[in-house]
């Protein structure tokens, strides 16, 4: 949130650049003329793209933020910088929920971004439209007038094209033949993009010819899902929002009693009878993202950094080798801790906040990594330890030292 983009909230600019966050849905406005290279919202008049990409960048990093929606009502605007913008739009479906309203329209560039929201939630008020997919410029020709009244421009000029499309002159074949293709190819731009934000077919999009459609109309050709009010829509989003934090609340609850259940019978929480088959993929997905970690050149040289980037993060593995290549490494591993990560165990945390070694590693594994150390009894008296063998001195000193294995070493 250190944006200085983002004025505060008892600045006169905090109203042309509006942040407004109701019920956890992040409110971003697309009214008026759309106008490239602007980072303001003009009311009713102008909306920039810029304010509008700042504002969805802002609204996904919000952890208070749960939904986006896009409040439409525009004619359009430019096609330099809508493209970008959609496509940011569409590339970040899944991160949070994101919905169109148009109330009252969605015309062109405007229509370009309302599609790009989550498919099926495409939202049109009872009088409003959308559509009118399609590019436009224009040529005037003053030269007549300029006759008229006794008065001649001449070009001087390097360049044969130079002055192309002036308007002191009748616009010649092949000045708007080339006009006219460039049009063409940002058209075709646009309708591949309508088509895939909406998952149409690139001809019924192409034959809609530019058309602007009722609300009605609308919902019957795929370019909008419901009719209904702004407010309406509004609070059913909000309603979904707070229904499905319940849900995941309610799914991680049910989650830790079955791990719970699973530890006080001594299953190993890998092998928990009745986990769900995303639980698993879950849990999948977190080994990889340890191992990829851990068994990095950036996580060997900084092992204490890295549980901790791994423990009390979510970064991603990519993000967590990245954030440890800024740090200073930490001393090199003792003998014993080497013979322990070359056997394929990682460092990890136990319950009680110990570092403790869990990879893919078997008890024979353990053993053979530290009979091949070189000084294997380092350390106190063996004891017995969850492998069901006497432990060896190193053992016993990994184990003083907080380092528990998990109970079924092969699982981890």
């Amino acid at each position: 949130m250190a944006d200085d983009f983002w004025p505060a909230s008892d600045s006169w600019l905090a109203t042309y650049r509006p942040y407004i966050v109701k019920s956890g849905i992040l409110l971003i406005p697309v009214k008026g003329v759309l106008v490239h290279g602007m980072g303001f919202a003009l009311g009713s008049y102008a909306t920039g793209y810029v304010y509008i990409t700042k504002a969805l960048e802002r609204g996904l990093a919000d952890r208070e933020v749960k939904g986006i929606a896009f409040i439409c009502d525009s004619p359009g605007g430019h096609v330099a910088g809508n493209f970008e913008l959609v496509d940011k739009i569409y590339g970040a479906r899944g991160q949070k929920p994101m919905r169109g309203y148009a109330a009252e329209s969605a015309y062109s560039a405007c229509y370009s971004i309302i599609s790009a929201t989550d498919p099926g939630y495409v939202t049109v008020s009872r009088t409003g439209g959308v559509g009118s997919i399609g590019v436009v410029t224009m040529h005037i020709d003053v030269s007549k007038a300029m006759d008229n009244e006794g008065i001649k421009v001449t070009f001087i000029h390097y360049g044969k094209h130079k002055v192309d499309g002036n308007a002191y002159e009748a616009l010649p074949k092949d000045v708007k033949d080339r006009i006219q293709a460039r049009i063409d190819g940002l058209g075709e731009i646009f309708v591949s993009t309508v088509a895939r934000n909406r998952g149409m077919d690139a001809k019924a999009v192409r034959d809609t010819e530019a058309l602007t459609f009722t609300a009605e109309e609308a919902t019957s050709n795929g370019l909008a899902d419901t009719i209904g009010s702004l407010d309406d829509a509004i609070a059913v989003f909000a309603a979904d929002m707070s229904n499905q934090e319940e849900d995941d609340m309610s799914t991680q609850e049910q989650l830790d009693a079955a791990v719970a259940s699973a530890k006080a019978e001594g299953i190993a929480t890998g092998k928990a009878e009745g986990k769900t088959e995303g639980a698993k993929e879950g849990a999948a997905a977190e080994r990889s993202r340890w191992r990829a970690v851990t068994d990095s050149e950036e996580g060997r040289r900084r092992p204490v950094a890295a549980v901790a980037a791994l423990m009390d993060t979510d970064m991603t593995a990519e993000q967590a080798t990245s954030f440890l290549a800024k740090l200073p490494e930490e001393r090199p591993l003792s003998k014993a801790e080497q013979a322990m990560r070359d056997a394929g165990f990682a460092p990890g945390r136990s319950t009680s906040g110990n570092l403790r070694l869990v990879g893919n590693g078997s008890a024979r594994d353990f053993q053979a990594a530290m009979d091949d150390s070189e000084h294997p009894e380092v350390g106190a008296t063996g004891g017995q330890g969850h492998f069901g063998d006497t432990l060896t001195k190193a053992q016993q000193a990994l184990f003083d030292a907080g380092f528990k294995p998990k109970s079924s070493m092969s699982s981890s």
